[in-house]
């Protein structure tokens, strides 16, 4: 069966959006009191009850001294989550925190949000396989693993608990389902532990889970494309093998569909975390794109064929394109022809082909782009379908109920997806001040913001337009083996503060984005062979990596510094997906001083960024614009409940719930609620509204901060609005004092108000008009 989106007629409106586009159901027009049209807009009912938290490790050679940074960034991952700070009532963050989620802040202050009580915790690694070519084999022998094999050069996209990538050892998890899940409650015999000091907890287990990903991984980096492979494919392959020079994918992965279903719940909030020093490598994996991580054909090395001509001026141009592919109307090119007269294409030579590099430039360098698009990505974290093998659509697993077993079947939309990158990037351009990076990373709205007077935004800067071959006006974000020009050379050496400097390389590696100190310890003698991922072995190198090597004759073979290069297609994805994403520098601020102020050691910086993005969320939903109560108090807005009632469905009034009427504003919304491709998969076959307080009830609403409030002694039963912004404030602003500055208002839920569980809210809001009977 194929599946398709819905497609809905829209109409120009005068209603009240109230939350953000990417909320937004439908509109149509409406038959309803509230006007001639309405907009019907999900809403996030509470806080978040459970977060399932992916970190995709980039595992290739150079990877470990960042892993090591993001293993001291864990506690202050983990805590910020499950044990967030108090504050005071300006929100000024104390500064000693609870000893544990459980326990009470001081008088007159309050947690910054609710903390974290159900959470679940992967890894992937980069590393896939070689797509269908020989390269990144499921098992690799005479390598640094020996003498066993090395098995981590293909992880297949599954879970990783190891704790080191040769000894096969793993750090105990959940039920032993390969993550890790937080549960203080012992509701489902979770973790309840974060840190005892003694190697138990989560955090240590964390901690030794990411350092054990490992750096002798695939040198085919798939970063982007390992986080689908888990959570998006619908029909992940069991295997992939070249037949008849196609990759062939085959099977079904049922272990991985497996470890999708145990750990991703439908209602959680999804949050991803992209570590990598380097640009995505996410070969497609049909055809002959298998071709750009080949290594031999019959023995002998493989060199592809030259591109066009028409390469070199513009790659978008329909005429760029392998010599070995079809010419089509393309007038006829002599430099695709063999010089030595053979009857196949001319090939790029052993130094313009090195295999280091097939990733890089493709479209330029050989005619063809043998990548994914990123908008495969981006579309995965915002999409209710996406496309299976046979290019179907089918539902999309983030925004499904994986487990029909069980009574959850509530299920979230892209506003309960983020996705948070540490890449290849400069923090001095992503930062909100470079004279005091403390201040912290820009978010999405800052990133596109002007920069200048010309309309320069920080991803012009960053990024450029990729599709447009527009490059990056920062040069050091352009991909590229020559010395970029602007930049100093080896003449000047370290004069640079962010990349050092350029250095002289034989066409088998790029400039550098960024580099930084290695942590104390980890510095490396690369005339040591059995180093890995050493960048300083050449003797006459003049890379700014490396530094006098005392045992070396004063030879420039000891590393001290790490690296990065540009992450143009992460950075790529994280632009498109807008407010769903954080970014973040790879490159730390400083190594220097771990004490608990320096906010700007190591990766604390990204971690604050990403718990920045999330906080609002974690917290019931803030809203960005006013709403204008009427002379009784109340708001033009309409609340429905949508649930799967398994036949039985009731709409109590004694649990704030009313019955839909024919032909009302509620009836409208209905009509709408069953268009959203999350009906049927959540089965959704009753409808009710959520009653709006009225009188005392609502005040007692708008004002007591208990979180049962109650009236002559009876709990109070249905929402309010709660504004801060206006004057004077319309209810208690302690009940909105989690929202940020230019949000200070929410619906608030009080008693049998709140959704059921498994249930799904809707609202729409008239301008000026009460919708409600």
């Amino acid at each position: 069966m194929k599946y398709a989106p819905s497609k809905l007629g829209l109409a120009v409106i005068p209603a009240l959006a109230i939350l953000g586009c990417s909320d937004q159901v439908t509109i149509v027009p409406s038959p309803s009191p509230c006007g001639s049209s309405m907009i019907v807009q999900k809403l996030q009912q509470s806080a978040v009850e459970k977060l399932d938290l992916l970190l995709a490790i980039d595992n290739s050679p150079s990877m470990a001294d960042k892993q090591a940074i993001l293993a001291l960034a864990i506690p202050d991952l983990v805590n910020r989550l499950v044990n967030p700070p108090c504050v005071d009532v300006n929100g000024v963050i104390l500064p000693n925190p609870p000893a544990g989620p459980m326990d009470a802040c001081p008088p007159g202050s309050r947690r910054q949000f609710d903390p974290v009580v159900d959470m679940h915790i992967g890894i992937v690694s980069s590393s896939i396989g070689g797509h269908g070519a020989d390269a990144c084999s499921n098992a690799e022998n005479n390598s640094e693993c020996s003498p066993v094999p090395n098995l981590t050069i293909n992880d297949r996209g599954h879970l990783l608990a190891r704790t080191d990538p040769c000894s096969g050892s793993e750090a105990p998890t959940f039920q032993n389902k390969g993550f890790l899940a937080w549960d203080p409650g012992d509701k489902y015999g979770g973790e309840t532990i974060i840190d005892d000091g003694n190697g138990k907890g989560v955090v240590p287990a964390l901690r030794d889970m990411v350092t054990g990903v490992g750096q002798i991984g695939c040198r085919y980096e798939s970063q982007l494309e390992s986080i689908y492979r888990f959570l998006v494919d619908p029909e992940p392959y069991e295997t992939i093998t070249a037949e008849n020079f196609k990759a062939t994918p085959k099977g079904i992965d049922s272990l991985l569909l497996e470890q999708r279903k145990q750990f991703l719940r439908p209602d959680s909030m999804l949050a991803i975390l992209m570590l990598s020093d380097e640009n995505d490598c996410s070969i497609k994996e049909y055809g002959q794109f298998y071709y750009a991580a080949q290594q031999q054909l019959n023995g002998m090395p493989v060199r592809l064929p030259r591109p066009r001509q028409e390469c070199a001026i513009d790659p978008n141009d329909p005429c760029c394109r392998s010599c070995g592919q079809s010419q089509g109307a393309c007038p006829d090119d002599p430099t695709c022809k063999d010089p030595n007269g053979g009857p196949g294409p001319a090939l790029l030579t052993a130094e313009e082909d090195d295999p280091k590099l097939r990733c890089w430039d493709q479209k330029r360098r050989f005619g063809i782009d043998f990548l994914y698009s990123t908008d495969r990505y981006v579309q995965a974290f915002s999409s209710q379908v996406i496309p299976n093998r046979a290019g179907e659509l089918v539902p999309n697993p983030i925004f499904s109920d994986l487990d029909f077993n069980d009574s959850n079947s509530n299920i979230r939309d892209s506003g309960m997806v983020y996705v948070a990158g540490i890449v290849g990037v400069p923090w001095q351009d992503i930062v909100r001040d470079p004279n005091d990076p403390k201040n912290g990373f820009k978010d999405a709205n800052e990133l596109n913001e002007q920069v200048d007077n010309n309309g320069t935004t920080t991803w012009d800067m960053i990024l450029g337009d990729p599709a447009k071959n527009k490059k990056p006006l920062d040069p050091l974000m352009i991909e590229t083996y020559e010395k970029r020009p602007g930049l100093p050379d080896a003449s000047m050496p370290l004069s640079n503060l962010v990349n050092g400097h350029e250095w002289t390389i034989a066409k088998n590696d790029l400039q550098y984005a960024c580099i930084f100190p290695l942590l104390p310890g980890m510095e490396r003698d690369c005339t040591d062979p059995s180093q890995i991922g050493c960048d300083c072995s050449s003797p006459t190198n003049d890379n700014p990596l490396c530094a006098p090597n005392p045992s070396d004759n004063g030879n420039p073979t000891l590393q001290v510094r790490a690296k990065a290069y540009p992450g143009i297609r992460p950075l790529t994805v994280l632009k498109d997906l807008g407010s769903q994403a954080v970014v973040t520098s790879v490159c730390p601020v400083q190594l220097d001083d771990s004490s608990a102020p320096a906010t700007d050691f190591g990766y604390r910086m990204a971690v604050s960024a990403m718990m920045d993005r999330l906080r609002p969320a974690l917290g019931a939903q803030c809203l960005p614009r006013t709403l204008v109560p009427d002379e009784s108090g109340k708001v033009s807005c309409v609340l429905v409940e949508a649930i799967n009632s398994e036949g039985n469905c009731q709409c109590d009034p004694s649990k704030a719930r009313r019955g839909i009427e024919a032909g009302s504003a509620q009836a409208n919304m209905v009509s709408i609620a069953k268009t959203d491709p999350l009906a049927a998969q959540a089965g959704w076959d009753c409808y009710c509204e959520v009653v709006q307080l009225e009188g005392a009830a609502k005040e007692v609403c708008q004002h007591d901060t208990a979180s049962a409030p109650m009236l002559n002694g009876e709990p109070v039963n249905g929402w309010c609005y709660v504004d801060a912004s206006t004057d004077p404030p319309t209810g208690n602003p302690e009940l909105v004092a989690a929202c940020p500055d230019n949000e200070k208002r929410k619906i608030r839920y009080a008693g049998h108000g709140e959704a059921r569980p498994g249930a799904t809210l809707f609202i729409t809001c008239g301008d000026g008009s009460i919708c409600a009977p």
